[in-house]
């Protein structure tokens, strides 16, 4: 019975480390633009690859897209799709660009539990990079949402005159 417990407890995690690579495998084919690691490795900045492929965050108040507030369209610096307008940023106080809703279709949501509870986290609708995560903490007298966007998973496109 002693040596029973141990191959049972070994055959449960081997299957549980096999679903969840399928699950993760699932969850990268459902997004237009895909690549292996190494790709993104090639094409990122350490600091974008950090972000937006292992879901990391950059210290509060770096990024310079803080400061914007000339129109434009703020769009993912993996892939170039739309993410956000200038026009629904607001300053937050936190030390990250924050915006009260994204550009319909541009972003997707999934959860995340790294600190010990539940958080809504936010990605790229195309390609899946991870933006940052949305709290109900945002301007009450339009969403009342706060999208809390790592600025360097993000870059600025100006409106053209």
């Amino acid at each position: 019975m002693k040596k029973i417990i141990p191959i049972l407890l070994a055959i449960f995690i081997i299957s549980c480390q096999g679903n969840a690579q399928k699950d993760q495998k699932k969850s990268q084919d459902k997004f237009e633009v895909t690549k292996s690691d190494k790709e993104w490795k090639a094409q990122l900045t350490d600091a974008e690859y950090r972000v937006l492929r292992k879901a990391a965050t950059e210290p509060s108040f770096s990024s310079p897209l803080n400061d914007i507030k000339e129109p434009g369209t703020f769009v993912c610096a993996a892939c170039g799709n739309e993410l956000y307008k200038t026009k629904h940023k607001f300053m937050s106080g936190t030390g990250w660009p924050s915006f009260d809703r994204p550009i319909k279709g541009g972003v997707a949501y999934g959860t995340d539990s790294k600190l010990g509870y539940q958080r809504n986290e936010v990605h790229c609708a195309r390609c899946g990079g991870h933006l940052g995560h949305v709290f109900d903490d945002g301007p009450r007298e339009t969403t009342g949402k706060r999208h809390c966007i790592n600025g360097v998973a993000m870059d600025f496109k100006p409106k053209k005159n």
